[in-house]
């Protein structure tokens, strides 16, 4: 922790737990916290962890009591909005999230700090490449949708929502790249009232993982 911060419930609250689960506190000065943490603007306190586990990703798509839900991501770079769609997924029941090795963010700090605590919840599979990990979902039984703007379907007619499913959100500006794209079963779009013709990843995202949720 910070030296120096304003007293508050939730500092309270984190020294209590931290007590209980025999976590050691330590009051550092606020820079030495900062350049630790490693993200912008930290909020004056610091957890170190154990490095999160990596689930296999066969595992993922057979899934267990619950059909499989899976939201994976193809070339998100911005820390934020992974964190953001990794909070939505884990909202929204997701059970699970793919991660290629390259040309996507990982979890860091920042994408820490955006998720809010879904890092620890969501099941993270950590894959060589994208396109094949999409042929595998498909050969598993897992229907895999990519979003896309100029996809045929739209994301409100979506039949296989309640099926096996995997979601494939594409980078930022680009979207989903030609392999990843070539290789899903269905490319499902947002309908758009206004003129700009996408949305932000994070939202398109959220909107896409609470529809299925919807469905399901």
């Amino acid at each position: 922790m910070a030296e120096g911060l304003e007293p508050a419930p939730v500092l309270r609250e984190i020294n209590e737990l931290a007590k209980r689960g025999r976590v050691p506190v330590r009051y550092v000065g606020r820079r030495a916290l900062e350049t630790e943490a490693r993200t912008e603007g930290p909020q004056g306190v610091l957890a170190h962890a154990q490095a999160l586990p990596e689930w296999d990703f066969d595992e993922l798509c057979r899934g267990g009591a619950r059909p499989p839900f899976l939201l994976a991501f193809d070339g998100v770079t911005d820390p934020q909005n992974l964190g953001a769609l990794l909070r939505s997924a884990e909202g929204a029941g997701v059970t699970g999230a793919v991660l290629p090795r390259h040309r996507t963010a990982h979890i860091t700090p920042a994408v820490t700090k955006a998720a809010a605590g879904a890092v620890e919840r969501v099941r993270l599979a950590l894959v060589p490449g994208l396109a094949a990990a999409v042929s595998r979902a498909r050969a598993l039984g897992v229907w895999v949708v990519g979003l896309d703007e100029g996809g045929d379907q739209s994301l409100f007619e979506l039949a296989v929502a309640t099926e096996p499913v995997m979601l494939v959100v594409g980078a930022e500006g680009a979207g989903l790249s030609r392999l990843v794209r070539e290789r899903c079963d269905v490319l499902a779009r947002i309908p758009l009232k206004g003129s700009i013709p996408s949305l932000n990843v994070a939202a398109a995202g959220a909107l896409a993982v609470f529809e299925v949720s919807r469905r399901r």
